[in-house]
């Protein structure tokens, strides 16, 4: 086995996978990583299985130095950075795989939340509940601290890159209900500009814009489930949508839950930034999850060797108009 060792753990650094469905009932949340798309990419990446935790980073970039090597990183996100090998140092971009050596150090940079590091093999961490997600509030899962050993397998095969995977364009797909709001909340709600707060976090998106009014409930309902995406609205009428981390139920009136192939997105807007929003329907929200897995599936079919040559571009190519022979 591969190890690596934390020389500095940056910030907003966690251990998540696909989070720990089927523990809801007993008021776990899911967790997971924020946009499961790019931890999926990374780890392709690097050469682990699609499913496989890895590092998400959503302020700081962690330093990294090879104690055991050879292994792979897998780089998705707006990352950039150094390598340092036997004294000589190289400038390392982000969407590639990237094999390291024993005693590599590697510093990123981190431009713009999240960023994911995946390693080959996959990140071996203990499991909690069945998952390695990681938890803060109830202690599960490993919090990433100076001077961890991060464990992973052997690399195998050549390093590969592909371009960012796209993260999506326009309003926010919702879903509307259960409860039932005035048609001008609705009309206010979609019409409006969100800003999002500064106390987000992973269990939620604070918004801030125009006062939503209530229906004949109020604010405050018997506690109901909730999941990742629903759009709580409390009695100050600014909403509130649940991210990774949400709880497993509330007492907020629900105005609508966000699509599934939308929750990801909610992972790239930050404090200070306008959000909107657009209702759909079941229907659409199918068409959009199946376009989802189709274009996470085309990006995999523009992986390509690093460094290596694109023999398809190549050919594609009016590189000369005649030939000579020469003898």
């Amino acid at each position: 086995m591969a190890r690596l060792i934390v020389e500095h753990p940056g910030l907003g650094v966690s251990i998540q996978d696909q989070g720990r469905p089927g523990w809801r009932k007993l008021g776990v949340p899911l967790s997971g990583a924020l946009d499961q798309r790019w931890r999926a990419a990374a780890n392709v990446l690097a050469g682990a299985p699609k499913e496989a935790a890895a590092l998400e980073c959503l302020l700081a970039a962690p330093i990294l130095r090879v104690e055991q090597g050879p292994l792979r990183l897998g780089l998705a996100g707006a990352f950039a950075g150094t390598l340092v090998r036997d004294g000589e140092t190289r400038d390392i971009e982000s969407w590639r795989g990237l094999l390291l050596q024993t005693g590599d150090r590697l510093a990123l940079k981190l431009f713009r939340a999240p960023g994911y590091i995946a390693f080959s093999g996959g990140l071996d961490a203990p499991l909690a509940l069945g998952a390695r997600a990681t938890y803060a509030r109830a202690g599960l899962g490993r919090a990433v601290s100076r001077g961890d050993a991060l464990v992973c397998a052997d690399a195998e095969g050549e390093d590969r890159a592909a371009p960012p995977l796209a993260v999506g364009a326009g309003p926010l797909r919702f879903i509307p209900g259960p409860e039932a709001f005035p048609p001008e909340t609705l009309e206010t709600f979609v019409a409006a500009r969100w800003t999002v707060r500064p106390e987000s976090d992973r269990m939620g998106l604070r918004l801030s814009g125009p006062r939503l009014a209530h229906g004949p409930e109020g604010a405050n309902i018997v506690s109901a489930g909730v999941t990742p995406g629903v759009i709580q609205v409390p009695g100050d009428g600014q909403p509130i949508v649940l991210r990774a981390d949400g709880q497993t139920s509330g007492g907020y009136a629900r105005l609508g839950c966000v699509i599934s192939a939308d929750l990801d997105r909610l992972a790239h807007v930050l404090p200070g930034e306008d959000v909107c929003f657009a209702p759909v329907d079941l229907a659409e929200a199918a068409r959009a999850r199946n376009l989802r897995r189709e274009t996470f599936a085309a990006w995999r079919q523009m992986l390509r060797p690093v460094g290596g040559l694109d023999e398809e571009k190549l050919w594609s190519e009016n590189l000369i108009t005649g030939a000579i022979l020469g003898e």
